[in-house]
């Protein structure tokens, strides 16, 4: 069971560190770093690297709730796929903002952006598109081509990014993606796959000394948490829910 079980069929919640230049791929740095975190999360027991360039370091994905580690070549994520608690989440996100810039030679002047990213996947067995639609509705200017006779809807997946600040440097986006796919419309032949919705919270290169990331994650988790609760799940993600329980 995690955090949001009555409500879809799997939430995530990870921290990303996008920086400016590469950070550090050599063997003797990424093995250090890695090594660092398993000592502190042995659960976290897969190592392997991606054709793409990535460092994976993750936990057993036979459970259905597992933490991980990814190095990419400009950002560091971490976090949790279905946490039973708010607290596992923020043990291993703070540990690893800690460690980075030790490891990972991570610089306020490298450092681009902080996110905290939500997301809820709702498992639905038919046109994604149209039920988004259905549910969230779409703008009037929008209504007529609706009405176009044999007309079906095959992409719908509204997204908003809103400025929090006046410098603007502090931003969050809703996105709503959807898997359903031109050929699936035309047969009428869906699968069971989920409709995702992610609400991220961004805080861009603020000058903070890199050793406050961790109270910077803290301050965007709990106002984008906040924000979540007041707004995006009864907006969006619970109406998305009882459409999908009903049909």
């Amino acid at each position: 069971m995690h955090i949001y079980s009555p409500l879809c069929d799997d939430f995530s919640n990870y921290c990303y560190l996008m920086t400016e230049l590469p950070f550090p791929h050599q063997r003797e740095t990424i093995l250090s770093f890695f090594e660092a975190v398993q000592k502190e999360f042995p659960q976290l027991c897969n190592f392997y690297a991606r054709e793409s360039g990535e460092y994976v370091l993750e936990a057993d994905k036979t459970e259905d709730a597992y933490a991980s580690v990814v190095l990419e070549t400009r950002r560091l994520s971490c976090g949790w796929h279905n946490p039973a608690s708010w607290s596992e989440v923020d043990r291993i996100i703070e540990r690893i903002l800690e460690l980075s810039p030790y490891y990972l030679t991570l610089s306020a002047l490298d450092l681009d952006a902080v996110d905290v990213v939500f997301a809820f996947d709702l498992i639905y067995n038919g046109n994604h598109d149209a039920l988004v639609l259905e549910v969230l509705g779409t703008m009037p200017w929008m209504e007529g081509l609706l009405h176009v006779p044999d007309a079906k809807v095959l992409n719908y997946q509204p997204a908003l990014t809103l400025g929090l600040d006046e410098t603007y440097r502090l931003q969050c986006r809703l996105q709503i993606e959807t898997r359903t796919t031109t050929y699936q419309v035309r047969t009428g032949e869906y699968h069971d796959e989920p409709i995702s919705v992610y609400f991220t919270i961004r805080q861009y290169r603020h000058g903070e000394p890199v050793k406050n990331l961790p109270e910077t994650y803290r301050r965007l988790r709990d106002q984008g948490r906040e924000l979540m609760e007041q707004y995006v799940i009864p907006q969006v993600v619970r109406p998305l829910a009882q459409a999908i329980g009903a049909k």
